[in-house]
Formats: structure tokens, C-alpha cells, sequence
């Protein structure tokens, strides 16, 4: 069976759809299909939104956002009337934090995606990682808040990427067997930069899938070969460890849990430097 989860939102309703998308994923692949009703200014939008759905008898169940008091409880009120099943993701949340600060919610929609310095700093941070992404840009490291390195396929791109979305300037160059890397990652702070490892076994797999068939497996065989690869590995490894650094292992994660250590890492650096800053003073 496959069932439609109706984001409402009274802005664009990303909050939701990461929520159901998070939820989706114990379910069989295809059985939750997302629609959305963003920007809702009025109850009546809400219901002639859903009336075709609730009329067609397919099984539905709405997610929302809405920060306005009282579209929220005439949201509430409706979804309860029209028997559909929903989810309140800003109400509990509102409510939690109002009591805790002993200070009444703004209720300004959408206030996550305004313009502010934030979001500047994101576009810069995807600046930066478009300009030092693969080894790019890797004469000057200086500016970076991350460095990571490691051989072909541990992940370094969409890491970087994730990672620059969060607002993090993040360069990343690539090891090679025999290759010496830049000079400027000697210069980079050890706190700053991580080494990504995988197994032999995983890398050989990425890249066996990324030769194809043909004449570029036949001139590139030692670079998905599990014994080069190993190697590869294992010189990478040496260098981390000359160089000091915070290896993080990729293989069977997720961008976000390996996302999750390096910024934890960071945090941890962070507050340890303050309270020697705090002791000296």
C-alpha cells in the first residue's frame, strides 16, 4: 500500500518533508509519497487543498509546521473534524520552549530561510568548497575551517559538501600512492584536519563500479585492485599519522554520522582551547 503525507506549512514546509523523509525511511522504499501545501495564509486554503484527497478515499495523513497560534489550533480543529490523521511538528515545540524561556513565541513563519548572516555564510562556505574540492585550491589552506584528506572514493566530496552546507569553509585533497601532498598541509592546524579511511574491500568496490567496461578498466586495473588499494590505504594511514590528525573511518556510514564526528570533534577542540584560555587568565 502506498500512502500520501501532506506537508502544511505556513512557509515552505522543508522542516516537515526532512521529518516524514526520516520517518519514511523504516518503511518499504515507495510506500510514503510526500505533497505540499506551502505558505498557508487561511483555513480555507487547508480545505479545498484536501478535499479532493479525503474524496477520493486514498490514505492520507497530513505533517505541519504552522507558527501562528491560532492557524494552528483551526488546523487542528479541522484535521480532527475531517477524520484525517496529523502530526502538530511546531506546537509541542513552541509550547516546550515558551515555558522554558517564560517568553511568548515571535509566530513569523519561515523565520530558518531568512537572509541573515547565516545564510551568507553558507553561499560562502559553498564557495570555498567548490574552489577546494579535490585538491583544488590546495596552495593556500589557511582560510579553511576543515581539511580533509584520503585517497580516491572515502567520501571526501559529498562530505565536503554536506559539511559547507552546515556553514563550514571545507577543503579537500585527495592521497595518492607515491604522491607527496601539498606542501600547505603540513601547515594546517592538526585540529583542523581529518583523514578519512574505508576498508580495501569498500574503495575497491566504489571504484570496480565507477571503471565500467571497456578500455578505461583495461589502463586503470591497479585502481580498483583490492592488494593496490590496501596499500594505498595503508600509506594514506602512515601520512595521517605523521601529520597528526583526526582520522574518521567512512566505510559503512552515513554523510551525516561522519559529518556529526568531525563537527564534535571541533566543538570538543574548541572548548577545551577556551578553558585553557579561561585558566591562564
Amino acid at each position: 500500500m502506498t500512502a500520501t503525507v501532506h506537508v502544511i506549512s505556513d512557509a515552505l514546509g522543508d522542516t516537515a518533508c526532512e521529518v516524514v523523509l526520516a520517518a519514511a525511511g523504516q518503511f518499504r522504499e515507495g510506500s510514503v509519497r510526500i505533497a505540499r501545501l506551502p505558505r498557508v495564509t487561511g483555513i480555507d486554503e487547508v480545505e479545498r487543498y484536501l478535499a479532493p484527497h479525503i474524496a477520493s478515499g486514498e490514505p492520507i495523513a497530513v505533517f505541519h509546521t504552522i507558527v501562528d497560534p491560532g492557524l494552528r489550533s483551526q488546523l487542528a480543529f479541522t484535521l480532527r473534524h475531517l477524520d484525517v490523521p496529523s502530526v502538530d511538528l511546531m506546537g509541542p515545540a513552541l509550547d516546550t520552549l515558551s515555558a522554558l524561556l517564560g517568553d511568548r513565541p515571535a509566530g513569523t513563519p519561515g523565520v530558518i530561510h531568512r537572509t541573515d548572516e547565516r545564510y551568507f555564510r553558507r553561499i560562502e562556505a559553498m564557495e570555498y568548497f567548490v574552489a577546494h574540492d579535490d585538491g583544488r585550491g590546495a596552495d593556500d589552506l589557511s582560510d579553511a575551517d576543515i581539511v580533509l584528506i584520503g585517497v580516491s572514493r572515502t567520501s571526501k566530496t559529498p562530505l565536503s559538501m554536506y559539511l559547507a552546507f552546515q556553514g563550514y569553509r571545507v577543503a579537500n585533497v585527495p592521497l595518492a600512492r607515491g604522491v607527496e601532498p601539498p606542501p600547505s598541509i603540513f601547515e594546517v592546524d592538526p585540529m583542523r584536519l581529518f583523514g578519512l579511511l574505508s576498508t580495501a574491500d569498500i574503495v575497491s568496490g566504489i571504484r570496480e563500479r565507477r571503471l565500467g567496461d571497456g578500455e578505461s578498466r583495461v589502463r586503470a586495473a591497479s585502481y580498483a585492485d583490492p592488494e593496490e588499494v590496501a596499500r594505498e590505504l595503508e600509506e594514506a594511514h602512515a601520512l595521517m599519522r605523521r601529520l597528526g590528525c583526526f582520522v574518521v573511518r567512512t566505510d559503512r556510514k552515513a554523510i551525516e554520522e561522519s559529518a556529526a564526528e568531525i563537527t564534535a570533534r571541533l566543538d570538543a577542540v574548541a572548548a577545551a582551547r577556551r578553558a585553557r584560555e579561561t585558566g591562564r587568565q
